[in-house]
């Protein structure tokens, strides 16, 4: 073999200069051609394994080197279009390692975002996933796992349902958090108007709704919405009762106050059962108002006054037969106070009738009672005006008579006045008495019973006095013929026989023995204030009357003559 040219790389320099040392080795063992040519071959292949071993890897090398650049493209293409995006990249020209290296900054940038975005994605989905279980009741039972994320979809698309659906759920969350916290403080306006353990009532819902500074969130869940919502239901209907047992307490509270005459200042302590009488549910909203203790004490109260209540019954029953008997004075109508009172009297000793009853009767006859008298009001009115009437005729009609009404005696002037004043009434006396007449015959004829002033009934009274004021007229007019007969006689006289002097009166002489400062006092014609001649004779007439009405209570005579008729 020859020697290498010193040109050779070192390594082949190397590889050449052991040779040489083989073959001087060689020599010097003896070793044959074949020997040698056989170890030349075997080191030759063994070279050559070494070189193809050497190449293989390389080729393999860059075997991966390639498939790295296309899965780093297909992951770029991948995450492109995970993220949605719609950028194209391309490798571009050079060796493998200068492609894989320019596009290795793009495929880093792109397994970030698509990081971050997972990680937007896990989020969204977790606060998904913890209202769901709020919703559902489960609470945070759920919430320690991580919701699994879809990395094949991760578009910006994808990104705003999950947002535009977690939105939806917040709302969810705030509009039951409202209904809750809505629910709570009705449960608590119940349970102080009525007094009740408000904690107690809303732990039994759920723990979470009776410590307001806790830090754990309210239950929202349609169990709790359900079972607050039947509590409401619940509590409403226990208002509603005891507001209604409340008001029926104090009614019957109220009634036995005015049976009882109970003095106000005592009434007092009761002004808060009052007050809630006329109140609706949704009106009463006073803090303990509806308490178990306020009923009891108002049952009490009703309780003792009921027991006091008899015992004063029949004081009340007189009570009311007074008023009764007033109503019916006042009008002018006739009532048999001493029989009702015994038959009031006889029924309260037998105990055979109800006294509450009793006393329902008799205002319901106190009620009719004024009724009639303001039925009655108007034709009293227009008695009272014809009696008036009558009383000033009766007064003209002397005053006329005194021959000296007009001299200058004390009080002439007032009186001259006076008598203007009477006729100018007196002629209006027809009018009264025809309008009066028509309003008792109407009423009468309304009612069906005679209408009676004083026991007396008021149309017999005008008819009398129609009679009576006819046959003054004709006195008078009798009179005035007499008197104009008597003046003619004595002109005649005259005439024949000439004048006498008329003898003069001694002073201080009054030809009228009736007058006092020129006022006459004489007789007056009956009006039905107090009639002592014609109607004193029907009142001695009227024999028949009924004793007492079947309800107990005294009844005006117009109902008696009208039974009895």
């Amino acid at each position: 073999m020859t020697t290498m040219p010193p040109t050779l790389s070192p390594s082949r320099t190397t590889c050449a200069s052991l040779l040489h040392e083989l073959q001087i080795i060689w020599n010097e063992i003896g070793e044959s051609d074949s020997e040698r040519d056989k170890m030349l071959l075997q080191l030759e292949q063994e070279c050559l394994d070494i070189y193809r071993k050497k190449v293989e890897k390389t080729r393999k090398y860059k075997a991966d080197l390639h498939q790295s650049l296309v899965e780093s493209e297909a992951e770029i293409a991948n995450i492109v279009s995970a993220l949605g995006e719609h950028a194209s990249f391309s490798r571009g020209r050079g060796t493998l390692k200068e492609q894989i290296s320019a596009i290795k900054p793009t495929l880093e940038e792109l397994r970030s975002k698509k990081q971050e975005r997972i990680k937007e994605f896990s989020e969204i989905q977790s606060q998904i996933v913890h209202i769901c279980a709020e919703i559902s009741g489960h609470g945070q039972s759920n919430s320690s796992s991580d919701p699994q994320v879809n990395e094949h979809d991760l578009t910006v698309k994808k990104l705003g349902e999950l947002k535009s659906h977690l939105q939806e759920l917040q709302n969810e969350k705030i509009f039951r958090l409202q209904k809750v916290n809505s629910h709570v403080n009705t449960v608590r306006e119940l349970a102080v108007v009525m007094s009740i353990d408000f904690s107690k009532t809303v732990n039994e819902v759920h723990p979470s709704l009776s410590d307001p500074s806790s830090h754990q969130s309210k239950n929202i869940s349609n169990d709790t919405l359900a079972r607050l919502t039947g509590v409401i239901h619940s509590l409403k209907q226990e208002k509603q009762q005891r507001l209604q047992k409340l008001k029926d307490l104090g009614r019957t509270l109220t009634d036995l106050w005015n049976l009882m005459d109970t003095p106000v200042d005592e009434q007092k302590r009761f002004g808060h059962v009052i007050s809630v009488i006329s109140s609706s549910v949704d009106e009463v909203s006073r803090q303990g108002c509806l308490a178990l203790d306020v009923i009891e004490q108002t049952e009490i109260e009703v309780a003792q006054l009921n027991v006091l209540k008899s015992g004063k019954m029949k004081e009340l029953v007189f009570k009311r037969q007074n008023e009764l008997e007033e109503i019916y004075r006042g009008v002018h109508m006739d009532v048999d106070s001493d029989a009702a009172r015994q038959i009031l009297t006889n029924l309260i000793d037998s105990g055979n009738v109800d006294l509450s009853d009793l006393l329902s009767s008799m205002d319901d006859q106190i009620v009719k009672a004024k009724e009639q008298a303001v039925s009655r009001k108007d034709i009293l009115d227009k008695v009272e005006k014809w009696r008036y009437a009558t009383d000033e005729e009766n007064w003209l009609e002397e005053y006329e008579r005194d021959e000296n009404r007009y001299s200058a005696g004390r009080g002439a002037h007032k009186n001259l006045k006076r008598a203007e004043k009477a006729r100018n009434l007196v002629s209006k006396i027809p009018a009264v008495v025809d309008n009066l007449t028509a309003k008792v015959k109407a009423w009468e004829a309304e009612k069906g019973i005679p209408f009676l002033y004083d026991k007396v009934p008021i149309l017999s009274s005008l008819e009398e006095y129609i009679v009576l004021r006819q046959e003054r007229e004709e006195e008078r007019r009798k009179s005035r013929e007499q008197k104009r007969l008597q003046e003619q006689l004595a002109a005649e006289q005259e005439a024949l026989f000439g004048s006498r002097p008329t003898p003069k009166k001694p002073l201080g002489q009054n030809t009228s023995i009736n007058t006092m400062a020129g006022t006459p006092l004489g007789r007056r014609v009956s009006t039905p204030s107090g009639r002592p001649g014609i109607l004193a004779g029907k009142e001695r007439r009227e024999s028949v009357r009924n004793i007492i009405p079947v309800n107990y209570v005294a009844l005006p005579k117009d109902d008696s003559v009208s039974r009895g008729s």
